[in-house]
């Protein structure tokens, strides 16, 4: 029987519950479809894309070595299956679960239901510790813990289908994306994500807790997986695996806290990703109802631009938006820092936000994007707020104005003291207005109203519906999730939100 492996979000031989399957049903038809309509939608960028096409590339290699070439197909997925089982007597189809955006999540509906008619059985098989159609979260972590501890399956052997051809993998142009320069970008594919995991565990995650935090230290301090996690040229339990191997050998120094950290960080991006598998609506909807009132809809068009173009006056807050667009990657902190200023100090709307992070991160994970944007704009119900002020993030991150003056080199001759407020700056005036933009908000008078308003949205909130929330959302009997609870009660510290959690 010839069966039909469907890659996503997973483009790896190695642990791949999916082709493990089908390499002892019969011989198989590795594909990957390229749909145009899911790159036209406001999330995606050529720079995602040209990421997705080295990894790929990279996974024909070794589909090749493994007996059964990857075949790649442009054009809707439906139509695409359809004519592949029907031409190659196809009768199963076996992929991962996906918990990607709307539209991905819509396109499986179609599949699904085209497969029902066609006589077509398609296994979708869980490939992290995100469990579809969960009964409650009560249990899910000990599960979650569970699937991570189980065996690693290594790359399978394979017989291919007969007599079809592997197709073109597009460019960015062809799939009529916007030129999207991103110089310093990460680079594709599972032997890349291999070598970043070992020089992770073994010589750069010592500082990792205390490095994290500044865009500084975190380039190197951060494991730089994040990418090959969301595109599954890696996968999860691969990593927390490796973790544990490493902390058994005993490194000493600060390594014993390091890599509980990142295991931790492990966990919350599950965790994260299971908010939006059992609640889709994340994506474009206030998880707390209540706070759709709270900023208008359509946001102030000239605070959007400024802000996404990192012109906003405010240097730090420009430095991060700079270096993002430069690199297609953030630390953790300052992730939190862009969206919370543009949700409090600018009161943008996230949805919008939202969006343009989305293309402008490599490493963009629906399942935890999308909740974090929600958090880091106080819109969950069940999350303290942060408001992150960028003039301080500024100066506690970026103490000696390295960062700052490499990213905004318009700020050369402000002196050190006043880099991150030149408006205090006597010189001032020779500056702004002319060669960097006065700030467009007053950020202390900004702040003082963005905290009025989020609190007293949360003193009216509904108790019932936020009782609902951390009852779908929050894993009540796992610390590690500490922040996920009722505003009723105060929790004790707890990782920082973390949009696409970096790692």
């Amino acid at each position: 029987m010839n069966v039909l492996v469907w890659f996503k979000r997973d483009l790896r031989l190695h642990d791949h519950p999916a082709l493990s399957l089908a390499a002892g049903l019969g011989p198989v038809l590795p594909l990957y479809v390229v749909e145009p309509e899911l790159w036209a939608e406001p999330d995606a960028s050529a720079r995602q894309w040209e990421f997705l096409a080295e990894s790929l590339a990279d996974l024909r290699v070794a589909l090749t070595g493994a007996g059964a070439p990857l075949v790649v197909r442009t054009g809707d997925a439906v139509e695409v299956l359809a004519s592949l089982c029907r031409r190659h007597r196809i009768t199963r189809i076996v992929s991962h679960e996906e918990t990607g955006n709307a539209w991905t999540f819509a396109r499986d509906r179609r599949v699904a239901g085209w497969a029902r008619g066609a006589g077509i059985d398609w296994v979708e098989l869980p490939q992290s510790g995100v469990v579809r159609r969960l009964p409650s979260r009560d249990a899910w972590s000990a599960r979650r813990d569970a699937f991570m501890a189980g065996p690693t399956l290594p790359a399978p052997a394979l017989c291919p289908v007969e007599g079809v051809e592997p197709g073109p993998i597009p460019s960015a142009r062809a799939l009529k994306l916007a030129a999207d320069p991103c110089p310093h970008r990460q680079l594709g594919g599972r032997a890349r994500g291999l070598d970043l995991m070992d020089s992770f565990l073994t010589r750069r995650a010592e500082p990792y807790r205390t490095a994290m935090s500044s865009p500084l230290s975190a380039e190197r301090a951060c494991s730089r997986l994040s990418p090959h996690l969301a595109l599954g040229t890696l996968s999860v339990r691969e990593v927390v695996q490796a973790t544990v191997a490493r902390a058994a050998e005993r490194p000493g120094g600060r390594w014993g806290g390091a890599l509980a950290s990142f295991q931790a960080r492990l966990a919350w991006r599950d965790h994260f990703i299971q908010k939006l598998e059992d609640e889709p609506a994340i994506e474009t909807r206030c998880l707390h109802r209540a706070a759709e009132s709270l900023r208008p809809r359509d946001p102030d068009a000239a605070r959007l631009a400024a802000w996404e173009a990192g012109e906003t006056g405010l240097p730090f807050l420009d430095a991060c938006l700079r270096y993002l667009r430069a690199t297609g990657w953030l630390n953790f902190r300052m992730r939190s820092m862009v969206m919370a200023a543009a949700s409090y100090h600018l009161w943008l709307d996230w949805r919008a936000t939202g969006a343009i992070l989305a293309r402008r991160f490599t490493d963009y994970e629906p399942g935890i994007h999308w909740p974090q944007v929600q958090m880091q704009s106080g819109t969950t119900g069940i999350n303290t707020p942060r408001i992150y002020n960028p003039v301080k993030q500024g100066l506690d991150q970026d103490p000696t104005g390295a960062f700052t003056r490499a990213w905004v080199p318009e700020l050369a001759a402000v002196p050190d003291r006043f880099l991150q407020t030149p408006w205090a700056w006597e010189g001032a005036g020779t500056l702004l207005g002319r060669r960097y933009p006065a700030p467009i908000v007053d950020p202390a008078a900004a702040q003082r109203a963005a905290r009025d308003a989020i609190f007293g949205l949360r003193r009216r909130a509904d108790r019932g519906e936020i009782a609902a929330i951390v009852s779908r959302h929050a894993s009540r009997a796992d610390p590690r999730f500490v922040n996920d609870r009722s505003p009723q009660r105060r929790p004790r510290p707890a990782p920082a939100g973390q949009l696409s959690l970096d790692l």
